[in-house]
């Protein structure tokens, strides 16, 4: 008997990975078919609510920030934004590399759906999270200078192999933050995983696409000396480097460890009605 014949035996499932790996997998393609046939006023409102949601962790962050001076503990209260994502069932646009994209490869869906999610939602959360700030900064005005120098950090930071190594991360760090919440049925180890993953970003901290750019958004509300160029310049880079990093250092793996699984429901969606037109 060779190992695979063994596993089997020893298993309570027939697929060629762990039970547990294949309970997973269905649950991410099943969630990511049905995000990504949403219409497009879904995923802008779903978009919005997200920026907004997550504008509550940055609030937290700069008050914490502002009274202690200290970036591990401002990244332990920024966790305040993935938690009510967790569980306001919102969405961010960085949570996209996993989910919605193994649904794709599992033909699910279409490439121009993941587009859709993607670039609505990306939008959507800007413009969510540019209103929140602006709310924030009219609210407390005492928090202005440490607004300035959390922001100042990111705007003003040059293309580099520091800078490019931090988005990297910053995008696998979230993305296998939603590779653990997937992986249990659990809400407070979810709640776990949200905490851990707001700790890493924000406390280290390391560059998201749209967390830093809710600080820079409102540093210029809060009449910064830079300005929307500078964060363009800025931003550009870390969105795609963020991509880059959620997809090759987290999903891509995670896609070649369930091939079988994937050729599966590839053979299943060619087949049954659920096959994506």
């Amino acid at each position: 008997m060779d190992d695979e014949e063994r596993r089997r035996e020893l298993g309570d499932n027939d697929a060629p990975v762990e039970e547990e790996l294949e309970t997973t997998f269905d649950r991410i393609v099943d969630e990511g078919a049905q995000r990504l046939h949403r219409t497009w006023a879904s995923v802008v409102v779903t978009g919005l609510f997200g920026g907004i949601e997550v504008g509550l962790g940055v609030m937290a962050y700069l008050a914490v920030q502002h009274e202690t001076g200290s970036h591990l503990l401002a990244g332990l209260a920024f966790s305040i934004g993935f938690i009510a994502l967790l569980l306001a069932k919102s969405e961010l646009f960085t949570e996209g590399f996993l989910v919605p994209i193994a649904a794709v490869v599992a033909k699910e869906a279409r490439v121009g759906q993941l587009m859709k999610l993607w670039g609505g939602t990306l939008a959507a959360n800007l413009v969510g999270g540019w209103l929140f700030m602006w709310l924030v900064v009219l609210a407390f005005p005492e928090w202005r200078a440490t607004v300035l120098e959390s922001a100042a950090h990111y705007a003003l930071a040059p293309l580099s192999l520091q800078t490019a190594a931090l988005a990297i991360l910053g995008g696998s760090t979230i993305t296998l933050m939603t590779r653990m919440q997937h992986g249990t049925d659990s809400v407070p180890a979810k709640i776990v995983a949200a905490v851990a993953g707001g700790f890493l970003l924000a406390g280290l901290p390391l560059f998201h696409s749209v967390l830093d750019s809710l600080l820079i958004f409102g540093a210029i509300h809060a009449g910064a000396s830079f300005g929307y160029l500078e964060w363009l310049n800025w931003f550009w880079f870390t969105v795609l480097l963020n991509v880059a990093g959620g997809l090759l250092l987290v999903t891509a793996l995670r896609l070649v460890r369930t091939k079988e699984l994937i050729k599966e429901r590839r053979s299943d969606a060619a087949e049954g009605p659920g096959s994506a037109p």
